[in-house]
């Protein structure tokens, strides 16, 4: 069970109340958890990576047990504490300006 949380408005867009529970067959990581997201809420493809790349969008950032996830390779595995679901993987809008 991996628990995913979006921002705000992504769970408008994709009509989510909450944090969404992800059940994964095979190696957890990253892109197995966006590719399950994507799966389940195709309203979101797109928004989150990009569809032909599946590179991550500028302004969106992945964080799981208080560290920053952005610039890992899609394979890496997720930490324990999200595999067993006792920490949430983050998707957040990032800010910029000043």
């Amino acid at each position: 069970m991996i628990r995913v949380r979006l921002p705000a408005h992504l769970r408008t867009l994709a009509r989510i109340d909450g944090e969404v529970v992800l059940d994964l067959d095979g190696a957890v990581t990253q892109g197995a958890v966006l590719d399950a997201l994507e799966s389940r809420y195709p309203v979101l493809c797109g928004t989150i990576r990009d569809q032909r790349t599946h590179r991550r969008r500028a302004f969106v950032r992945f964080f799981a047990c208080e560290e920053d996830l952005s610039h890992e390779p899609p394979d890496t595995p997720l930490p324990e504490r999200v595999l067993r679901g006792e920490e949430p993987f983050l998707v957040v809008g990032a800010m910029a300006g000043g």
